[in-house]
Parts: C-alpha cells; sequence; structure tokens
C-alpha cells in the first residue's frame, strides 16, 4: 500500500496554476487567440481533419482511368514528368497545367506507368530549370551505382492489417530504436528483419512503445534520420511500405505501440531529391535569407505562417496515421522551431526569455494545431516534445493556451548525470540529484531518461562507456576484478533504476544501451573509410553467459517489468530521507519502497529510516550476483520495524544493512 492514497493518479495542473506566469498571462490569451484566428483561415467552417488531407489530392494517385499527379509549385513556369516511360525527356504528352493557387496537374494514361516506374518531374522557372521528387512523393529509391534518388509508383494492393490499433493504456516506457543500425551484422538492417529478429526479443522486456527513428526518406543515412528529403516517403533504404506496415501491425498484436521521429523543424538543403530551391525560389516552403537556414545544422528552416506549408506539414502529420497507423510522433528539435536564435547560445535563465521577441509564436501555434489534429484523428495517439528550453504550455491543452503535447522529453535529468560522471563520487549532492530526478512542471507531463541516442553519439559516448572507458574492452567478463568496471556496472544499474523510480510520467532508452552496449556511434563516412562497423549492435553480448553485459540486461528486464507490474509512475512520490553525508536517498512510489547508497566505500549495517509499521520483504536487489552484484544482502529477506519513542509520541523505525553503491525495492506486506 502507497503512503498516498491508493490509487491516486498523478493529475497535472492548469498552466495558470504556475504563479510565475503570472505577468505573461496576456501573452498567453494571445497565443492562444492566434492559434484560433489560423485555425479559422485554414479551415473556415471545416474541420482540421479535412483540411490536413492533403496527401489524399496532391501527389500520385491511381483513379479508374489513369494517374493523376498533383504538385504545388508556385513560382515554375513548366513543369514536365520525366521518367523512365519518356527515356527522361520532356514530352508534351507530360506537360503538366498550370491552375489557381499555383497547383500543377497532369492525368495520363494507365499503361503508362506500373508498379516500380522511375520519374521525377523537370521544373522550368525564369532563368532556370532543375529535376525535382515531388514534394507529396510517397516512395523514392536511391540507384546504388549513381547514388540518384528518383521517385517510384509503387502500386501493391492495400495491406490487410491483421491487429487492431494498440490502445493508449498505460504511461510509456519506451524503447527508442534505428532499424538500420539494429543488426549485428555490418550493414543497413531491414524492417522485416527488426520485425522477425529484434520485435520478439522485446516481449516481456518491459517496454510497451517502441519509438523508431529515421522512418521518413533522407539522403544521408548519417543523420539518423534528421535530415529529411521526402517527408511523405518512408525510407526505402530499410525496404517496403508493405514490410512497415507488417512490423507496425505485428508490434500492436504484441502490444507495442509504435510512434516515429517526427522532423518539423527543418528540413534538408538538397534540390533534387528534396524540398530545397523546390520552384525555383528558397521561400516556396522556407523562410527566405538568413531566418531560413540554421546555422549549426546546414538545413533549412520552414515559414510556418505560410497557409500552403500548414497544409503539408499537417497533411504529413495526418498522413503517418492514416497510412501507417503509427501511434503518435516524437516532434524532433522543438527548442529550434519555438525560438528565431534556435536556441543557440541561451541559457533561458528567466521566464522572459519565453515571452519575448525572440519566439516564433507562428511555431508555437504551428505546433498546437499539429496537436490538435492528432488527437482530432487518433485520440490514443501520443505526442512527445524534444525540448531542452522549457517553453511553459507545451504540455499544457491548446484551450489553455498550450501546444498540447502529451509528454515532454525531460532533457535535463540526462545533463545531470553526464554532469556527476565527471565528477568524484564523494562529492555527488543527492539533494540536488533527487531535484534533479523530480522537478517538473507541474502542467505537463515528462519521460525521463539516462541517455538516449544522443549521447553515443560520435564525439560522445554513452553513460557506462564514459565511466569505463578502455575498461570496457577488457574487464566486462565475470570474475574479473577492475574497480573501474565494478563502478560502471553498478552506477549504471542504480542510475537507471533511481530514474525510472523517479519518472515524472515515462522512461525512454536507447537500443543496446540497456546492456551496456560499448563503443560510441559511428555511421558510415568518408572519414572511417564507410564502415559498419559502428552503426550495429552486438546483441551477442547481451547473451553470452560470461559477460557482464548479459546480467544488466537482465536487470534492466526485471527492473521495467517491476516498475510496469506495479505502475509506480502513476503514484506520487513521498521521501522517506535525503543524506548527503552518508549519500542515501529512500522514498516510496506506488506501494514500493526505494532505498539508493550512492557512497562509493561505505556499507551501513543498520541504517534506520522512519516509515510506516509492519513487515517488508525485498523485492529487488541490484547488488544480486545475477545482476553481477557481491551478494552481500541475502536474499529472499523480511524485515520488520520496530517501535520507539519520540518525546510524547511513537514512531517506528526500519533498520536495514545496505551496502555501497548498491539500491534495494521492498514492499510494506502489512
Amino acid at each position: 500500500m502507497s503512503l498516498t492514497t491508493p490509487s491516486i493518479k498523478t493529475q497535472l495542473k492548469p498552466l495558470r496554476d504556475d504563479f510565475a506566469l503570472y505577468n505573461f498571462g496576456g501573452i498567453i490569451d494571445h497565443r492562444k487567440h492566434k492559434t484560433e484566428e489560423i485555425k479559422k483561415r485554414l479551415c473556415g467552417d471545416g474541420s482540421l481533419a479535412d483540411f490536413a488531407s492533403g496527401h489524399e489530392y496532391f501527389g500520385l494517385h491511381k483513379t479508374k482511368k489513369g494517374w493523376v499527379l498533383r504538385e504545388w509549385a508556385p513560382n515554375a513556369s513548366e513543369i514536365y514528368v520525366v521518367g523512365e516511360f519518356s527515356d527522361w525527356k520532356e514530352l508534351e504528352p507530360f506537360k503538366m497545367s498550370k491552375e489557381d493557387g499555383g497547383v500543377w496537374t497532369i492525368e495520363m494514361p494507365k499503361n503508362v506507368l506500373s508498379h516500380e516506374t522511375l520519374y521525377r518531374l523537370s521544373i522550368h522557372w525564369e532563368g532556370g530549370q532543375g529535376d525535382r521528387i515531388p514534394a507529396w512523393c510517397r516512395r523514392e529509391v536511391q540507384d546504388e551505382h549513381t547514388h540518384i534518388f528518383n521517385a517510384q509508383v509503387w502500386d501493391q494492393k492495400p495491406y490487410k492489417w491483421k491487429n487492431p490499433d494498440c490502445p493508449h493504456q498505460e504511461q510509456p516506457i519506451i524503447y527508442e530504436a534505428h532499424v538500420g543500425m539494429s543488426s549485428e551484422e555490418e550493414k543497413v538492417a531491414t524492417w522485416e528483419e527488426f520485425r522477425t529478429q529484434r520485435l520478439p526479443k522485446l516481449v516481456g522486456s518491459g517496454y510497451n512503445t517502441i519509438q523508431l527513428m529515421a522512418v521518413m526518406e533522407h539522403p544521408y543515412y548519417g543523420s539518423f534520420g534528421y535530415h529529411v528529403s521526402g517527408f511523405f516517403a518512408l525510407s526505402s533504404r530499410f525496404g517496403t511500405p508493405e514490410e512497415f506496415k507488417a512490423l507496425v501491425d505485428e508490434a500492436h498484436g504484441k502490444g507495442f505501440r509504435i510512434i516515429i521521429d517526427l522532423v518539423h523543424s527543418h528540413a534538408v538543403k538538397n534540390e533534387m531529391e528534396g524540398l530545397g530551391n523546390f520552384d525555383g525560389t528558397r521561400y516556396q516552403y522556407f523562410h527566405d535569407g538568413g531566418r531560413g537556414e540554421h546555422p549549426a545544422w546546414d538545413s533549412y528552416c520552414f515559414n510556418y505562417n505560410k497557409d500552403e506549408v500548414l497544409h503539408f506539414l499537417l497533411s504529413n502529420c495526418r498522413f503517418w496515421l492514416d497510412e501507417y497507423k503509427v501511434d503518435g510522433f516524437r516532434f524532433d528539435g522543438i527548442t529550434s522551431m519555438l525560438y528565431l536564435h534556435h536556441g543557440l547560445g541561451d541559457a533561458f535563465d528567466n521566464y522572459g526569455k519565453y515571452f519575448n521577441e525572440s519566439v516564433d509564436e507562428d511555431a508555437y501555434c504551428y505546433l498546437a494545431l499539429a496537436n490538435e489534429l492528432i488527437h482530432t484523428v487518433r485520440p490514443d495517439a501520443i505526442t512527445v516534445a524534444e525540448d531542452v528550453s522549457g517553453m511553459p504550455g507545451l504540455g499544457a491543452p491548446v484551450e489553455q493556451g498550450g501546444c498540447g503535447f502529451d509528454y515532454r522529453l525531460a532533457m535535463g535529468i540526462t545533463d545531470f548525470w553526464f554532469k556527476l560522471f565527471d565528477i568524484s563520487d564523494e562529492n555527488w549532492d543527492m539533494w540536488h540529484l533527487f531535484h534533479e530526478l523530480t522537478n517538473k512542471r507541474q502542467d505537463e507531463a515528462t519521460i525521463s531518461y539516462v541517455e538516449c541516442h544522443d549521447q553515443a553519439i560520435v564525439g560522445g559516448k554513452s553513460a557506462i562507456f564514459t565511466m569505463a572507458d578502455a575498461e570496457i574492452y577488457w574487464n566486462m567478463h565475470k570474475g574479473s576484478q577492475n574497480l573501474i568496471i565494478e563502478r560502471a556496472v553498478a552506477l549504471h544499474k542504480m542510475t537507471r533504476l533511481i530514474t525510472v523510480s523517479t519518472a515524472g510520467n515515462g522512461y525512454l532508452n536507447f537500443m543496446g544501451n540497456e546492456f551496456g552496449h560499448p563503443e560510441w556511434i559511428d555511421f558510415p563516412r568518408e572519414g572511417n573509410d564507410w564502415s559498419y562497423n559502428k552503426s550495429r549492435r552486438q546483441w551477442s553480448l547481451a547473451e553470452d553467459e560470461n559477460l557482464r553485459f548479459k546480467a544488466l540486461n537482465d536487470f534492466d528486464r526485471a527492473m521495467l517489468s517491476l516498475m510496469r507490474k506495479r505502475q509506480i509512475i502513476d503514484y506520487r512520490i513521498q521521501t522517506l530521507t535525503i543524506d548527503n553525508e552518508k549519500k542515501i536517498v529512500a522514498y516510496e512510489r506506488g506501494g514500493l519502497f526505494f532505498f539508493f547508497n550512492f557512497h562509493p566505500t561505505e556499507s551501513y549495517s543498520d541504517y534506520s529510516i522512519t516509515t510506516l509499521p509492519g513487515k517488508y520483504s525485498l523485492l529487488m536487489n541490484t547488488d544480486n550476483p545475477k545482476f553481477d552484484g557481491h551478494g552481500i544482502v541475502q536474499e529472499p529477506q523480511e524485515y520488520f520495524t520496530q517501535t520507539y519513542k519520540m518525546g510524547d509520541k511513537t514512531a517506528n523505525e526500519l533498520k536495514i544493512y545496505l551496502p555501497s553503491r548498491s539500491a534495494l525495492v521492498m514492499e510494506r506486506l502489512v
């Protein structure tokens, strides 16, 4: 039983309950009204869902008579459809017609195009011409010899879905994954391989949501999918649309939600296969001049004040829900969208930074509309904001003047962990640590994590690699005696346990990090002779009984299974003690009691904690030998409280043995 009222779920407070926002109420109201005005401008008396159906009109579609292709290119003077059917030449029968609003259309007979036919647009404008892949194209493929991308006709029978959408029932426990690097072989893995090889391994792991990276087409594999070229095109390097649908379908059948990275913060500069200079202008989809270029990402920034751009992006949200039945999105680069300075060089150290002229209110309103749309089309879908700035309102309902995200990534937590890793353990501040883990806005839900893919990219190190460094190559076999490795392994378990058990509303892990995957991620590039050696996952390490990696993998499964079984994230946290001198943190949540001893050398044989009376049973011990611990605390074990006087009152204390660098999880039985 919890110290809090049983079954009381964590409730979010209204945005205006934050008294620090008192002086900014007018701006919040202004953003709310502006969002409503934009919606009215876009939809009139219609619905946002109907407006966001551009994918049903634009792009290539098969009709009863043949094919129809529509594209928006207002600055174009002529457009031809060229391809294998025309020997890549501009022929008069394949010249498109310009209609109102800069929309170009062509109807073609059935025999012109067939399944897998390659094509492009040859777009002319005053003073120039360029070949382009249609912006609304659903299939792009790259020639393995010339490396040139082309649009491809995809004319297969509709996929027959076997399983219903996975309902939004639990708080998300997210497994972040990149399909291409999910194989142990040095290659680009496929949707099909992930479905048949990795998905079964996740059953029973404790995760309930899979977040897939790099789903949309991107010309440079090493961009991790964040330099998108084809917003409506599934990345063909991983397989076919039917194979991706089969992956989503089977994941649903196994109880997993599938969410994907949605990159609406910027777009790759590439012209033929991207949106750059699409109709001969920089400003078609993006801001013109310096505002349209991201100084750190070498990419273009969308103009969220343009109706056609909003139509494109909102339709993109709906397309992935409709066509592939994904269960939501992680919106990438929100900070970059929200500020004209993209969040670069700003500490966001006072509330005024969120309510001044540096905020791109058009982007804010777009995010609010996107969330309203997504939750209208799929009420059970989840949306996650990647924002490092702490912008108030991201997780508040749209009707309160917020953006309507279901969750925000608690990015400050991972930053804090990696700062701790750089200082000696005896200098860790337990009060500061617990504050960082539990501090969150009361008007939004958050997802906590020790690390995601960001920390493991070349130039950085994962958590365990940061702590173990080169020793991870030589001393991860069981029985080896190495103080550096023992510290890294112990803290790997403790950091994850305390992070998930204090998580605001969800938890995330990047694939392979659950068992302490060694080394960084480095995609094939000229600097490494185009090697795939470090853009893969060495799963066999977690299956080898002789290696510590397997013990860490077993710990992750046991930890998350316990957290999900008891649904502790639904409950509030009750602090029992924080002892900075002895490096002890103890708290209760959802009827489970957590005791952490972060001290590097001191163990405590009879550490006393005041708590509820009764008998306590040990459920999990990070120092258990099966988790590569020393087994100092014998298991199974039960503990009984003792009564003592506090003045004229009595209290109950629990005395426990807490070995150094270990954590215990208990439940109260009486």
